[in-house]
């Protein structure tokens, strides 16, 4: 075999997205909580409340610009010939923020509730995954590794952020639990998928997409909880601060655990 074989053989072996490990989950709640303070800053605190968006402008403005930014990411990462895991990682950060200003959207612009929200998501992210499954067989993250599955996975994380970031409004302040009651309830629902995980025979690959989407709402009400006023029970930090800090440590992360791609499924 050839030098250029043996590599195109080797590349072959695994997939463009990172292994699963406590580190991925670790870093996967950072990034969607600074997609909730970094969301925020751009749509209240960059763009205002003002009297000209008071009707949901800032919202779609935010959609509209967070979303050319995940774009440009998807199309990178698709382009890359292996895993890299800041253009990754970038990719997440950018589907989450796009996720958090399209649920605003969704939920107080278009006047269906979160409720309403919720609902229209959960469907829009069911329907991504059985287009996938229908067209290739599997959505297990190890095959993702071609385009078309890129497409499929990438599609499915932006639905399941904004899907996340709708449920844990829902949580915090229509169901009334606040923020630290969602952290409770989401931390708790994420254990019982780990246990779930770990001693039981359920399909690993529906027990992630499910701690995949529930990080997104646990990320939600923690970005919530750091920068929101104290009267509606946050801490009303600086949200720029707060991105900046959560940003420091997720480079942190990457930089000092390094990760690997995951094993690509045959």
């Amino acid at each position: 075999m050839t030098r250029d074989a043996a590599t195109v053989a080797a590349s072959d072996a695994w997939a463009k997205v990172p292994q699963v490990t406590l580190v991925f989950w670790l870093i996967k709640i950072a990034a969607t909580t600074l997609g909730e303070t970094g969301g925020d800053a751009v749509t209240m605190s960059w763009l205002g409340e003002t009297t000209a968006n008071a009707n949901g402008n800032g919202y779609l403005i935010g959609t509209a610009l967070f979303a050319v930014i995940f774009a440009a990411a998807v199309y990178a990462q698709i382009r890359a010939r292996q895993f890299h895991p800041f253009l990754y990682w970038i990719t997440i950060i950018a589907s989450t923020t796009v996720g958090t200003t399209l649920a605003d959207f969704a939920d107080r612009s278009l006047g269906i509730g979160y409720a309403g929200g919720s609902s229209l998501l959960l469907l829009l992210l069911l329907a991504s995954l059985f287009a996938w499954h229908r067209s290739l067989g599997s959505i297990a993250v190890e095959t993702v590794a071609e385009p078309k599955a890129e497409m499929f996975y990438w599609l499915t994380i932006m639905c399941s952020q904004t899907l996340g970031t709708a449920l844990g409004d829902w949580v915090a302040d229509t169901a009334g639990l606040g923020y630290v009651g969602g952290m409770i309830i989401f931390g708790s629902l994420l254990a019982v998928t780990a246990a779930l995980y770990f001693w039981s025979k359920i399909s690993h690959t529906l027990l992630f997409w499910a701690a995949f989407i529930l990080t997104r709402p646990l990320g939600a009400v923690l970005g919530d909880f750091l920068d929101k006023p104290v009267a509606k029970g946050g801490l009303e930090l600086s949200r720029y601060s707060a991105s900046l800090v959560l940003l420091i440590a997720i480079v942190g992360m990457i930089l000092v655990f390094k990760q690997r791609a995951a094993t690509r499924a045959h």
